[in-house]
């Protein structure tokens, strides 16, 4: 901008707002060209869902948390038929009859898991008491699909891995946020298809929402009162921190990985002074970095229970997942965000099938591992305890 156009820009700019003052400066004075790389738009096809190719029979043994209707959902697109539930809420229940008024309650766990005819156990069970149900359920010959977090302490984790040994089930944790996101799954096949190079890093910011108006995201009806205890649901790191922990893994490719730091706090809940709404920590793996924010903090404007992001950092370019919003933008969710060295892409991937639960029966008839490595879901638990029994807890001032 030479000195005469600065003058005559000053000159507009008593008179106009900063939006339109921005309009008048040329690109190169604010840092926004010098560069002939293309932006573009666009959307994944849609794809016809495959009819199922496989059948098994499942149930669910604890239904604590709303998140078993999304577990459920994955393993009836893959075949699966579900054939009783047994739940120690009568809210959840309750819930549970509405939508599956078909399928026999049962009155206690062992009529689920001593049923010969039950190929696959599913819990979402209050989480420190899930690790406890599936070594039972492997033990008597059932393969089993928890929530997370699957795990709650070192000594379960010991447990369920000696019990997977002995057994030779399969034993796998939903995490959703990557195996139930479509955006997340398809920037997993852009970067195994090297789209950005080696990946360096990933940053996970996953903010969430105690208490919702609808919805299967845990606060839709209320917090139970193990959701406040963190010896029942493992603390923020552990809890909904393994989400993250494993989508570090998962995008780096780290086989072996150690929690550099971490740390939790009660900011805004004194009446819960065992409650933590704030944490965080710094990932490193033979691979690759990762840092992970956690907190529950959304606000009701949003519209949405978090704003989840994951970015992905490679050597030849990187990704922005906004897993559930495009917030200012829209309401959609599943926005993935590809930079590279000749473009910057935008690719709305909800027309993108959800492999999982396909995947999932049939590792249970093939006895195979395509849906979820068994090492890495098991390592993610692992970190997370690491990090939530080693975070520092801080008081911070008004």
């Amino acid at each position: 901008m030479s000195i005469s156009q600065r003058r005559e820009f000053l000159k507009q700019a008593g008179s106009m707002g900063s939006a339109a003052m921005m309009a008048l400066l040329p690109e190169g004075a604010m840092g926004l060209g010098g560069s002939v790389a293309r932006v573009t738009a666009e959307a994944l096809p849609p794809q016809a869902e495959e009819a199922p190719r496989n059948h098994i029979k499942f149930a669910v043994c604890g239904m604590s948390h709303d998140h078993i209707f999304g577990m459920i959902g994955a393993v009836q697109r893959g075949g699966g038929e579900l054939v009783a539930a047994w739940g120690g809420e009568d809210d959840k229940i309750a819930g549970f009859r509405k939508r599956f008024p078909d399928v026999k309650l049962v009155k206690t766990q062992d009529e689920i898991l001593e049923d010969p005819s039950v190929q696959l156990v599913l819990t979402s069970q209050i989480a420190s008491e899930r690790a406890g149900i599936a070594v039972r359920a492997m033990k008597n010959g059932k393969d089993v699909l928890s929530d997370k977090p699957g795990l709650t302490t070192l000594e379960q984790l010991a447990d369920v891995r000696k019990t997977i040994a002995e057994t030779k089930r399969i034993y796998a944790i939903m995490y959703s946020e990557l195996l139930e996101v479509k955006a997340a799954v398809y920037a997993g096949e852009l970067v195994r298809q090297g789209a950005i190079g080696k990946v360096i890093q990933t940053i996970n910011i996953a903010p969430h929402q105690i208490f919702q108006g609808a919805g299967d995201a845990g606060g839709g009806t209320g917090r139970p009162e193990w959701f406040w205890n963190p010896e029942q649901y493992g603390g923020i790191l552990c809890d909904i921190g393994s989400h993250q922990v494993d989508q570090f893994l998962f995008f780096t490719g780290s086989t072996e990985a150690e929690v550099v730091e971490s740390q939790i706090a009660n900011v805004r809940h004194p009446d819960r002074p065992k409650f933590q709404d704030f944490g965080d920590m710094v990932l490193r793996g033979d691979r690759g970095f990762g840092y992970v924010r956690l907190d529950w903090f959304t606000p009701n404007g949003l519209g949405t229970w978090g704003d989840g992001r994951l970015f992905i950092l490679g050597t030849n370019g990187y990704m922005e997942v906004r897993k559930y919003t495009n917030v200012g933008v829209s309401h959609q969710g599943n926005n993935l965000f590809v930079v590279d060295g000749k473009q910057a892409r935008y690719i709305d991937c909800n027309a993108m099938p959800l492999p999982f639960g396909p995947q999932f029966v049939a590792d249970i008839v093939n006895r195979t591992h395509i849906a979820q490595n068994e090492h890495e879901a098991l390592l993610a638990a692992e970190l997370v305890i690491k990090a939530q029994n080693q975070a520092k807890f801080v008081a911070i001032k008004e």
